[in-house]
């Protein structure tokens, strides 16, 4: 054995000892309590119930149950943290194994590592086994410790009033991001958390849910919150010659439908096209009827909406598609269905699992957008990319493509949010935020429509977005 190795097994024994010590005190500080109870909150936000989710140093198990998995594992080193978490949660499974030697077949939809990283002696190490446990949709959501907190934190162990911890790593954002990408991994989402570590009523919770989530204020927090994916690159494609369902919801678009049809490419191993027509005023549903009667093609069929709002429209068009790729295009052509493949490939090779269509970055067609259209469009894109930590652009393009499994997934949860969005695309921006999926903003280029008047109305709707938007802000 090297001295290199010695000097591990030194370490991971040093630590297992001290662990057990402190497990063995069964005792948790005032401090520690309400820091852990916020962090409880902050992963039951990032973890959808239900998940097969494991949890790595999951000392006595707390944070694990109260993610409320369909099936959960908790690993330790320490006998004590094990025995601990047995007693208190025997519905869930626990293992007393060190991470450095982790070795297990099962594949979780999440991978929990909460205040592990500054504890271990080989992060990447840890990391590279982590990657097993993955399948390409498992969410890797993991914390650790801001060292600008070590004299403070260390002041509040001295008083008894946290935790004693033996010497950490010293990780920023940028270390953990490198080493997660050196594992396999790709950064989805980071946030800064806990800004007021004690309960004191009124003042922790708009220090620890409004304050720590502006600037400078961010810096200060406590512990940093990462969530990763599996980076596609790394792993067998998960689509191959897909089937693709294009739904296009028409209210009042009768001068748009045949080009659509004359215009929508093929793409993958099969397209088909799925109009859903919403009560128009003109004779929109009866010239797609007639042009989709005519042409006879098994793969092109059309609805008319139950409901109302394209919302409805769209739930409605992926409820009746068959396709393993969905996609949404306004009937109106202000995107050229010719940009479809675009998305597809984006979507195919893993670049996102919901590819947002964005028309706030090349120069648009005279006419195609009113400038206050504009500015309400990149402002509402600048508080949804803030609440959502991801970087979404342009909110309300109607060309989002999606695969039908992150869309029964979105669906499935639905109810976090409610019911209550017109357009649909909240619905699913938000539903894909809520689950941690990639969010991947494409540039298209956005045209004047030329037939019809705009279904949105700027003032109605701009006050609809705006109660949206403080809606999402609270959840």
């Amino acid at each position: 054995m090297n001295s290199t190795d010695v000097a591990a097994a030194r370490y991971r024994r040093t630590r297992r000892e001290f662990w057990d010590m402190v497990w063995s005190r069964r005792a948790e500080s005032f401090a520690s309590r309400y820091y852990h109870d916020r962090l409880t909150a902050i992963f039951g936000g990032l973890v959808p119930p239900g998940a097969s989710v494991i949890e790595l140093g999951c000392g006595r198990g707390d944070l694990l149950a109260a993610l409320r998995p369909s099936r959960g594992v908790g690993v330790d080193f320490s006998s004590e943290a094990v025995a601990l978490a047995t007693a208190r949660h025997p519905d869930l499974s626990f293992v007393e194994a060190d991470v450095h030697d982790l070795t297990m077949n099962e594949k979780f939809e999440v991978v929990v590592l909460s205040d592990l990283v500054n504890d271990l002696w080989d992060v990447q190490g840890v990391l590279e086994r982590v990657f097993r446990l993955c399948s390409p949709s498992t969410r890797v959501v993991l914390n650790f410790f801001n060292k600008g907190w070590q004299l403070p934190i260390g002041l509040a162990r001295r008083l008894r009033l946290a935790h004693p911890v033996m010497q950490q790593n010293w990780l920023s954002m940028t270390d953990v991001a490198n080493l997660l990408s050196l594992a396999g991994f790709e950064v989805i989402s980071t946030s800064r958390e806990v800004l007021w570590p004690v309960r004191t009523p009124l003042v922790d919770s708009f220090f620890n849910r409004f304050l720590v989530k502006l600037w400078p204020f961010g810096l200060l927090g406590l512990t940093r919150v990462v969530v990763a994916r599996p980076d596609p690159r790394k792993l067998p494609p998960d689509l191959v010659d897909p089937v693709v369902s294009v739904v296009v919801p028409a209210r009042n678009e009768a001068g748009h439908i045949r080009d659509i049809l004359d215009r929508v490419p093929r793409m993958g191993v099969r397209t088909e096209l799925i109009f859903v027509e919403g009560h128009s005023s003109d004779d929109t549903l009866r010239v797609i009827a007639e042009e989709v009667d005519s042409r006879a093609d098994p793969d092109v069929r059309y609805f008319q909406q139950p409901g109302v709002g394209k919302g409805d429209a769209v739930r409605h068009g992926f409820e009746a598609a068959t396709g393993d790729v969905l996609m949404i295009l306004d009937a109106d052509m202000t995107v050229a269905p010719e940009e479809l493949p675009r998305f597809l490939r984006a979507i195919t090779e893993g670049s996102g699992e919901l590819i947002n269509g964005v028309r706030l970055v090349y120069p648009m067609e005279d006419e195609a957008m009113q400038y206050l259209n504009y500015l309400g469009n990149y402002l509402f894109g600048a508080a949804f990319s803030w609440l959502l930590r991801q970087p979404v652009k342009d909110t309300l393009c109607g060309t989002k493509v999606l695969t039908r499994d992150a869309y029964e997934r979105i669906a499935a949860h639905r109810n976090y949010f409610g019911d209550f969005d017109p357009f649909g695309d909240f619905d699913l921006i938000f539903g894909a935020a809520k689950l941690s999926l990639k969010i991947t903003d494409l540039p298209i280029r956005y045209r004047r429509r030329e037939y019809g008047e705009t279904n949105i109305d700027r003032w109605r709707h701009g006050w609809l977005l705006l109660r949206m938007t403080a809606f999402a802000a609270r959840k």
